[in-house]
């Protein structure tokens, strides 16, 4: 008996393991994990030391305190992909975290069976994609997300004590999700708020000494860990070159994410030739590699930046973009994630009818109605700001919709359990059509979701072939040094669970996020070169790799408006793709 009980203490948790484990492996013999983009190999290779020969927290990302934590594993063992197993337990780990709250509201095995049947659906139909191909964005929202449902759904008649402790791990959930992606968090952060306030909605009396006590100190250690967090994080980039290279992080993060066309539409050279930029140097920001001249600082991009800014046209700008945020929440642009919160939207409204008419002397049973027209508000507020900001990426829109998908799917959970009808039993046809409906809209997609994830795996290992070429390359000529064309060389990326490299790369990209930082001076220096445009026309170990369809007319071009006349030799090639090319002078 002792050990049934046991058993039972704990069979929420063994259900919701098996569960995740199982997916995991299925995962694993169908599918390789990679890192979404080449964001994530930076990062890791800047905290595993392969980028400048030390492992190091000043990943830039990630906020300072994740990065240092991160980059002291490596420090004690560099061979274990310690970032890419970081980023995999984040996700499995806040899914997992859903799955055991979600078997909560299951009362008998079969129904905790169907549920995680409807969840691996979900799984497979939905997430596959983000699951295969891991970014730090879209797990900062996972996490946050997995926050949120723990939070709605913290059960009732806790004491202050309990219900503070029983919060914990949303607390530290939220911590993890802002220093791992301090811009995603932030943008799901009135979602956190309107769980809050959803769960708060429901005790018995609201306006209560023991309410502000439980809810405030929540809040309050949440706002307290970002606060120290980000403490942290300034002090580590906020004197030095490091101060000054972050100016021009953010400048040119607005400029390349936000108004592209101001650089590279052509529509703009008059103003970009009152800055002084002649064609060649605006060749150089139009195709990235912008790391050639130094003189395309933080003040430049700023000027760039306001000037766009200063130039928009906002009002055109949120008319056509409400246009396009209600043809994206009803069309299949972004299935099957508007599909499902359109079905658990309607769920809510219906169950929430159904409990009204059925119970009438409950109290609060129309209070969701002003859920659901307060979550509506938040989440067009929210989408406008990402499409009238013009950039709106799948690691973003998919993150905000399953933000919003598990805040749907916790306020069903309460509506559901916190009734007469359902606490008897009476209700259980009703939540298991709700589950077979959700799983037969996963199941629908399964041809898109695998479909995608497979092609998805079939382009990277193309992509990382030719990039490997490169790296062999460089490696058989370790006397030299080289510098990649951005646009030629930037899709690849890599395994998750695999690490290559532990000491400097002789080559690097001509642009990019991390280019001009301390990090990437550093490295440079180790090899003797003092900046691109020097070591490229002074030093002869000094090579340019382009895709041949690129050319060299820019490179040409750009020496000739400093004066310095160059020609452009072809001496070697990468696997009939690639140049490798010298400057003469």
């Amino acid at each position: 008996m002792k050990e049934r009980g046991r058993w039972k203490r704990y069979e929420n948790c063994m259900i919701a393991l098996v569960t995740i484990l199982v997916n995991i492996i299925l995962l694993s013999l169908f599918f390789d994990f990679y890192y979404d983009l080449n964001d994530d190999v930076f990062m890791r290779d800047i905290m595993s030391g392969a980028y400048t020969g030390t492992p190091d927290g000043h990943n830039v990302q990630t906020l300072y305190v994740l990065g240092a934590f991160i980059s002291l594993f490596y420090k004690i063992y560099r061979a274990f992909p310690w970032y890419g197993v970081f980023l995999f337990l984040c996700q499995m780990g806040s899914l997992y975290l859903i799955g055991v709250r979600l078997l909560g509201f299951c009362r008998k095995l079969p129904a905790k069976a169907g549920c995680m049947a409807v969840f691996t659906l979900f799984l497979w139909g939905v997430l596959l994609p983000h699951m295969t191909a891991l970014h730090y964005t879209f797990i900062s929202a996972v996490l946050a997300a997995s926050a949120i449902f723990l939070f709605i759904t913290t059960p009732e008649g806790l004491t202050v004590r309990q219900f503070i402790v029983w919060n914990i791990p949303s607390v530290l959930l939220v911590i993890l999700a802002y220093q791992l992606r301090t811009e995603m968090l932030l943008l799901l952060f009135p979602l956190i708020g309107l769980a809050g306030l959803f769960r708060w909605s429901e005790e018995e009396k609201f306006f209560h000494k023991e309410n502000y006590i439980k809810y405030g100190a929540v809040l309050s250690g949440i706002l307290f860990g970002m606060l120290i967090s980000s403490a942290i994080d300034l002090a580590a980039y906020g004197s030095g070159d490091w101060k000054e290279y972050l100016v021009f992080f953010d400048k040119r993060t607005e400029v390349y994410d936000y108004h592209l066309d101001v650089v590279t539409s052509g529509e703009h050279r008059e103003f970009l030739y009152s800055l002084g930029l002649n064609d060649a140097q605006q060749e150089l920001l139009s195709n990235y590699n912008f790391g050639l001249d130094e003189s395309l600082d933080a003040k430049l991009m700023g000027d760039i930046a306001d000037y766009a800014g200063a130039n928009a046209d906002y009002a055109g700008v949120v008319m056509k973009q409400l246009r396009y945020y209600l043809y994206r929440t009803l069309h299949a642009e972004d299935a099957p994630y508007n599909r499902l919160v359109i079905f658990l939207y309607a769920c809510i409204v219906f169950a929430g009818l159904g409990i009204a008419l059925a119970e009438k002397g409950h109290r609060g049973k129309w209070c969701f109605l002003w859920k659901v027209f307060l979550l509506g508000a938040c989440r067009t507020s929210l989408w406008m700001f990402i499409l009238i900001r013009g950039r709106y990426p799948e690691r973003i829109t998919h993150s905000l919709y399953f933000a919003e998908t598990v805040l749907l799917l916790g306020m069903l959970c309460v509506q559901l359990a916190n009734r007469r009808r359902f606490r008897a039993g009476k209700g259980d046809w009703a939540v298991g059509l709700i589950g077979v409906l959700f799983g037969l809209l996963c199941v629908c997609h399964f041809p898109q979701s695998i479909g995608k994830a497979a092609a998805d795996m079939d382009n990277r290992e193309v992509c990382n072939g030719e990039f490997l070429e490169i790296a062999r390359y460089c490696e058989e000529h370790p006397e030299n040094f080289y510098f990649e064309d951005v646009y030629s060389t930037v899709n690849f990326t890599q395994k998750l669970l695999e690490e290559r490299y532990h000491s400097p790369a002789n080559y690097d990209i001509m642009g990019g996020w991390l280019c001009k930082s301390p990090l990437y001076k550093e490295k440079l220096g180790q090899f003797g070169i003092a900046s691109m445009e020097e070591g490229l026309y002074n030093m002869d170990n000094v090579y340019f790799i382009s895709a041949n369809e690129n050319g060299t007319d820019w490179l040409i071009a750009y020496y000739a408006g400093k004066g310095m006349e160059v020609s452009v030799e072809q001496v070697d090639s990468i696997a009939g793709i690639y140049a490798v090319y010298q400057l003469r002078r």
